[in-house]
């Protein structure tokens, strides 16, 4: 058992002990390290101002993903490199990112510069080529800057972004992966004693025999959510076990009928997989969160959080989705919609843990569609979510799921939508009509500052004639911002 938290920083490996559970990154980085170019702007989040790149070892490559500072744990650095600011430019000068900002004028009072410098450097270093503008839109939907205005920005990416990763801007991957191999093991964390600690299992029977020795312990797998409860509700978190160590729950696994996520499986990870299945759960998850969430958020934090305007609970709930969860020795399954009981109550037992998802994919004879509506495009909360699957034979629906985020207090079913639903003929709209009125049996709408109950009723009303009419045949380019077409290009 490890006592510390080890990471590669500047060429250096750095230790971290002894610190407290609810420690942030951005804590770490401004206070401890004294580096202060990374800025705390929001503490939640949103704004990007923290963004740092985290360096990770994935199938023998280096990976470099953005993520927000302020809402990560510092133990959850454990076998990264850590990339801040101060660390691009080098004795031969500015790294590419940085010469654009300042050459094409991207930076007015500079307080979000750092931040949005980091987002590209990592686009840079994805190495995608071409990058087009939406490419770099979708890159900057989690930094914000309200001085400079982003048209020079966004010209600073496409000219930083337009040749191949190389020259003197070049990093060592190499070496790098070769620390981060060194600092590999299969030990267990541990820092703290039994009343306040921050651990780390190893292996899935390790987490299993500590959370049910601490119950009362917050699991943690991308602090995407966990972090706003130190930040914003400032909460005394006295025990965390941090996931990302438990190689199991990592597992991805795909197959030509289904698709097995494990728990602490990113959506940065598991986009292009998703997209696959259908190219609108591609867009939904291009639109979930920003770069920086997706690359720490988990597809199991996701629903084991239980939010009821979480987008990807009702899109699986549609999909017909089931959970995978464990306690001690002993494992269970069930379908994802009886997971979620009440507003902030799950299915889970104490000491009971989410181990994965697994999704079936779509047979030649069902139509798919989901859609998202919120108040911006990028990086928002949905106001109203809503899946569909249609089973069709000869154009009539001979079955159908039917599942909304925002409509309820938890991702729920339309159960009388679905019933309604069988027997619609496609080509008939006014067979369509009692299913569509049949929304108002399932649901009495929430009603808060994001949208009215009457809203929310009309808007999910919409969203299932909206799917009809498509699987009907109309073009999606009639129907939508973004047709099917250039989803699936994205989600690519």
């Amino acid at each position: 058992m490890r006592d510390r938290v080890q990471y590669l920083s500047g060429g250096t490996v750095h230790t971290i002990d002894g610190f407290d559970p609810k420690l942030t990154l951005l804590d770490h980085i401004r206070l401890t390290r004294r580096t202060t170019g990374t800025k705390e702007g929001c503490n939640e989040g949103d704004c990007g101002a923290c963004t740092v790149v985290l360096g990770r070892l994935r199938d023998g490559a280096m990976v470099y993903e953005p993520v927000n500072a302020c809402i990560m744990l510092a133990g959850m650095i454990d076998g990264c490199e850590l990339i801040t600011v101060e660390d691009l430019a080098g004795p031969s000068g500015l790294h590419p990112v940085q010469a654009a900002m300042v050459a094409h004028h991207g930076s007015q009072c500079g307080f979000c510069t750092p931040g949005i410098v980091m987002s590209l450097f990592a686009l840079y270093e994805e190495g995608v080529r071409p990058v087009t503008r939406q490419v770099v839109t979708d890159q900057l939907a989690g930094n914000l800057c309200r001085c400079t205005g982003y048209r020079p920005i966004i010209d600073a990416a496409l000219a930083a972004c337009a040749g191949e990763v190389g020259g003197a801007a070049a990093r060592d991957r190499a070496a790098a992966a070769t620390v981060l191999a060194d600092l590999a093991d299969e030990e267990d964390i541990f820092i703290g004693n039994e009343q306040r600690f921050f651990a780390a299992p190893a292996s899935i029977d390790a987490l299993a025999e500590l959370y049910q020795a601490h119950p009362d312990a917050t699991l943690v797998a991308g602090a995407t959510d966990v972090g706003l409860w130190i930040t914003k509700q400032l909460r005394d978190i006295a025990k965390v076990i941090w996931l990302g160590r438990v190689g199991r729950l990592d597992r991805f696994v795909e197959t030509p009928e289904a698709l097995s996520i494990g728990a602490t499986v990113t959506h940065a990870r598991a986009e292009a997989a998703l997209g696959g299945i259908d190219p609108d759960l591609g867009e939904l998850m291009r639109r979930f969160g920003s770069r920086q969430v997706r690359a720490s958020g988990t597809i199991g934090g996701s629903i084991a959080n239980g939010s009821p305007i979480g987008d990807l609970a009702p899109a699986m709930i549609a999909l017909g989705a089931k959970i995978y969860l464990r306690m001690g020795s002993e494992g269970r399954a069930m379908p994802l919609e009886s997971f979620f009981i009440a507003y902030g109550k799950q299915d889970r037992r104490p000491g009971e843990f989410v181990v994965g998802v697994a999704v079936t994919k779509l047979r030649p004879d069902e139509a798919f569609r989901c859609y998202k509506v919120s108040k911006r495009f990028d990086e928002d909360i949905s106001a109203v979510m809503g899946a569909f699957k249609f089973s069709l034979l000869d154009g009539v629906v001979a079955d159908a799921r039917v599942a909304f985020g925002g409509m309820a207090a938890t991702p729920k079913r339309a159960s009388a939508t679905e019933e309604a639903l069988i027997g619609a003929v496609l080509d008939d709209g006014g067979t369509w009509t009692r299913a569509l009125d049949a929304i108002a049996e399932d649901f009495q709408p929430i009603d808060d500052v994001r949208a009215s109950a009457a809203y929310r009723g009309e808007v999910a009303r919409a969203l299932l004639l909206k799917a009809l009419v498509e699987v009907a045949g109309a073009q999606s380019e009639e129907t939508r911002l973004i047709g099917r077409r250039e989803a699936s290009h994205v989600a690519a």
